[in-house]
């Protein structure tokens, strides 16, 4: 669905290049490919060997990155970010990639993830002189590289990186290289790619296809590239101490045209939807999907259950962020202005509804109603993931109990309050067979914490845990 009417959102998308005489313009594109991961802001650093040079802005890619503005960047290197506020809030400042400047020369930080020790990190940084410009939690690695006690980048920042507890890519450049990181948890996809003589990095590689890049290999956790115009330089920063890929990257965040993992995403939401079939089997005269991450599952509960599938639901894609704020009484129908039934579909039909998850309950809620409204005899949810109970600290914007309906409701109690015939949530068992991820254990190296309460870091409690208390 909308990521707008939702209320469940990633926190952002990085893509790099290196070695390529027109990095600004490939990053334009790949961010562009990477908007669906945040809409609030975007960003880009460049190198030219020399200086490091930024344009940055909130709002889209083509809001920010404007004609006049791309002629005036040039360069042979770049990374870039495009933004969904979570942790630290929305605002210019915390637009990245951040940007700092030294006597000794400048560094750009782009970041994917949640850091769930930040705040104490800070606290303890603040206490031995640190002054942050920004409330995003990736300022935090800039000062913690800044204060290592090595001389050679790539150790300050292995130091650095070592102290960090969450969810992580980062992209990190300086004037003559870019180091690339990924948590040793594994937490976000990012992948590395080749361009001609360059290279490139992106959260999806879908992203890698849009700018022609070929695919090498995913990045693996714990890991640290150093891309320079002598290559790459592999190194391990961590031990990897549990595959935990985040479940909702196939559910629901990455396009359907990427690979997270080695897995198709298209192919494994097709899955989803023909395990779906295998364990709520209900009786309807048509299967529709609420777009957009919902189609792929759709189509495959249809093709596992023989009920055909149709296009009951039609996303509107010319309703922007600035969109003219409506009436009161078109105020209480908004998703109405995001989706629309198709009559002709629906009217009179009993009608199986997928979507990837549920989370507070309203949006479900106005998708049935209006499926009812439009002619529907009957409305069946069927959801591609299990209930949602626990919150996300590592980049999904549900952070508390209190915003996630099933931590307090019961499936059937949710059923009453969407208004549903029927309402069925995906097994975590069926998830992870579903998902097919090729590593051993009962996890199968997913993240899902979301759904069970088990994460893999430990989680810190900001409201009593201070390091400086005394001072």
């Amino acid at each position: 669905m909308l990521a707008e009417i939702k209320g469940l959102n990633e926190e952002c998308g990085v893509f790099g290049v290196w070695g390529h005489p027109d990095a600004a313009q490939i990053t334009y594109y790949g961010l562009h490919s990477l908007q669906h991961r945040g809409q609030e802001g975007a960003g880009m650093v460049l190198t030219d060997g020399v200086q490091l040079k930024g344009v940055k802005g909130e709002g889209l890619v083509t809001e920010v990155f404007t004609a006049e503005k791309m002629s005036e960047i040039t360069g042979k290197a770049a990374i870039g970010h495009v933004r969904y506020a979570t942790a630290g809030g929305g605002g210019y400042e915390n637009v990245q990639p951040l940007l700092f400047n030294f006597q000794t020369g400048s560094m750009a930080l782009a970041h994917n993830g949640n850091l769930v020790n930040a705040t104490q990190l800070k606290a303890q940084l603040e206490a031995q002189g640190s002054i942050f410009q920004t409330t995003s939690d990736t300022e935090v690695l800039a000062h913690l590289i800044r204060r290592g006690g090595f001389c050679d980048l790539k150790e300050r920042v292995k130091n650095a990186l070592s102290m960090l507890k969450g969810a992580y890519a980062f992209l990190i450049m300086t004037e003559s290289e870019m180091l690339v990181a990924l948590d040793p948890n594994g937490l976000r996809p990012l992948s590395l790619g080749k361009m001609g003589d360059g290279y490139v990095v992106a959260s999806e590689t879908c992203a890698l296809d849009i700018v022609g890049a070929q695919f090498i290999r995913d990045v693996e956790p714990g890991e640290l590239l150093m891309i320079s115009d002598e290559g790459v330089v592999s190194e391990r920063f961590a031990h990897v101490y549990s595959r935990s890929m985040c479940t909702m990257e196939y559910v629901y965040f990455s396009r359907p045209d990427s690979n997270v993992d080695g897995i198709n995403v298209h192919t494994a939401r097709k899955r989803l939807g023909k395990k779906l079939a295998m364990e709520a089997l209900i009786d309807a005269d048509v299967v529709t999907g609420v777009p957009d991450s919902s189609i792929s599952v759709a189509i495959g509960y249809a093709e596992a259950s023989g009920i055909p599938y149709e296009m009951g639901l039609i996303k509107n894609r010319y309703v922007g962020r600035t969109f003219i704020q409506p009436s009161q009484a078109l105020r209480e129908q908004g998703v109405k202005m995001k989706l629309s039934p198709v009559r002709g579909v629906v009217e009179g039909k009993r009608v199986i509804m997928v979507d990837d998850s549920i989370v507070r309950g309203t949006t479900s809620k106005r998708i049935v109603k209006m499926l009812k409204e439009a002619g529907a005899k009957e409305v069946h949810v069927v959801i591609s993931s299990p209930p949602i109970k626990f919150p996300c600290f590592y980049g999904i914007d549900t952070s508390t109990k209190e915003e996630l309906i099933a931590s307090e409701l019961s499936v059937e109690e949710i059923r009453k309050m969407i208004g549903a015939d029927t309402l069925t949530f995906l097994s975590v068992e069926g998830m992870i067979e579903a998902i097919g991820r090729p590593f051993p254990g009962e996890t199968r190296g997913q993240c899902l914490a979301c759904f069970t309460g088990n994460y893999p870091t430990e989680i810190y409690n900001e409201s009593t845990f201070h390091p400086f208390q005394k001072c």
